[in-house]
């Protein structure tokens, strides 16, 4: 059934990455926030750490919007219905206004013409002067079907520069939003896969952020667009019963795992499962559960203290031998390997659920969007089912020598159209580098609760 919904929303964007779009969307959020007003964050795109910090910013779960990890109907449901309770959303870009998958798949203007959302487009005017303007008005021409509403100019060098930049914006009638200048206070500290994710920054505040957008951002006239957004249609699903609780599920959670969707794990609910939290770094026993999930994170960087407790790797070991169903993504994956290999080249001793062993690399091995084949029955599928998912890893895995038949998928690059087999499959553990979106999945999610479901009734 289709409604439609008064949503106001802005969309943040920028003209390429590093940019400084994150740090300013936050600031917004912490801003709204400080006036009292329910801000729903979202980011475009598949990425764990920025809404780490979106969520700290606007005190409410950030929530990822793509149209490759779930078709368009379930992104503009999943977008109705978490800013229902609030007073506007703001979702943030990934890379450039208008980078993406191949063809441009959920690239940021994209969603922004699927939503309906107005733009604001953040320029890094650092060693530029009114070439800022002859770029925002490229971007406006591009594609005249994105309602680039103004530009918010990023990392100005004093009030001239500023003023410079403004006079030739007004000359092109392109409205000036916000001027921010350069303040190494914003600077939030990174590593290989982006910035280091928001729960391990203990030392990083809004203060000076939300001071900066404060006084330099105007928020008035960012309302104002928000709210001028039309209506949003979008298929609405009716309110189901509470699901019946038929599985527990325990859910690795810490420093080193904390790659999560938050609506893959409400999936998870909806099919019936209860979700307790564990932490492989901190606990010395696993959950009472009929299942576990090992989400992505940085095992590397934690891959002594990992290796350390032999007593959550044997808690792990025993209830693999049990039969108990276990699925990993990425980090989760390595961690379930033989050996992790870290950047400096130490070998730590793993879970060893699976024969292989990884490694770190000096360079990202991958990143992008994958169609992924399932080439054995798994604990999420049967073979044959296809799901959409993406990956992001320094690592790499090497199976050992005679288990190369044990691999769980057939991986076909969404942009370049390499196809590859990898992760590994047995009667009730899948692991691969493959991160889903159950949203996008929901059957997957079904599945798994089903297969929890069932270990529960045997054991």
């Amino acid at each position: 059934m289709s409604a439609l919904k008064k949503i106001p929303r802005l969309v943040v964007a920028a003209t390429q990455s590093g940019c400084g779009k994150t740090t300013l969307t936050c600031g917004i959020l912490a801003a709204l926030k400080k006036r009292g007003l329910a801000a729903q964050a979202y980011k475009i795109g598949p990425d764990y750490i920025d809404p780490g910090y979106l969520t700290q910013a606007s005190g409410r779960p950030a929530h990822n919007l793509d149209t490759w990890l779930m078709d368009e109907a379930a992104m503009a449901r999943l977008f109705a219905e978490n800013s229902s309770q609030a007073d506007l959303a703001v979702v943030e870009g990934v890379m450039g206004l208008y980078d993406g998958g191949r063809g441009g798949v959920s690239s940021t203007a994209e969603i922004a013409k699927k939503l309906r959302a107005p733009v604001a487009l953040v320029i890094d005017c650092k060693s530029m002067g009114d070439s800022a303007a002859a770029l925002a008005l490229g971007f406006r021409e591009y594609d005249r079907g994105v309602d680039l509403c103004g530009v918010i100019l990023n990392r100005l060098g004093s009030d001239a520069h500023r003023d410079m930049i403004a006079k030739a914006m007004e000359r092109l009638g392109i409205p000036v939003l916000g001027a921010l200048k350069r303040d190494e206070r914003l600077a939030v500290s990174e590593r290989h896969l982006g910035l280091l994710p928001a729960e391990e920054n203990e030392t990083h505040g809004f203060d000076a952020l939300v001071e900066c957008v404060e006084r330099s951002v105007d928020l008035d006239a960012l309302l104002k667009i928000a709210a001028g957004a039309p209506n949003l249609e979008f298929s609405s699903r009716p309110a189901a019963p509470a699901a019946e609780r038929r599985a527990v599920i325990g859910v690795a959670r810490d420093k080193a795992f904390s790659f999560y969707y938050p609506e893959s794990l409400a999936e998870l609910e909806r099919a019936g499962a209860r979700l307790v939290f564990f932490s492989p770094l901190n606990d010395e026993r696993l959950p009472d559960a009929d299942g576990l999930i090992f989400g992505g994170g940085f095992p590397e960087m934690f891959a002594a203290r990992l290796a350390a407790n032999g007593a959550m790797k044997s808690e792990l070991a025993a209830a693999a031998r049990l039969g108990m169903p276990i699925y990993a993504e990425c980090g989760g994956y390595m961690y379930l390997t033989r050996s992790l290999t870290d950047f400096d080249g130490r070998e730590f001793a793993m879970a060893g659920l699976i024969p292989a062993a990884c490694r770190m690399n000096p360079r990202l091995q991958t990143v992008g969007y994958v169609e992924a084949t399932a080439l054995r029955d798994s604990v999420l599928c049967p073979a044959g089912t296809v799901a959409r998912g993406h990956e992001f890893h320094f690592s790499s895995a090497q199976p050992d020598a005679g288990t190369e038949a044990d691999a769980a998928w057939r991986f076909v690059k969404k942009r370049a159209g390499a196809s590859y087999a990898a992760g590994y499959a047995s009667a009730n553990v899948l692991a691969s580098y493959l991160h889903l979106h159950f949203a996008g999945n929901p059957q997957l999610a079904r599945n798994f609760v089903d297969v929890c479901e069932r270990f529960a009734r045997r054991k």
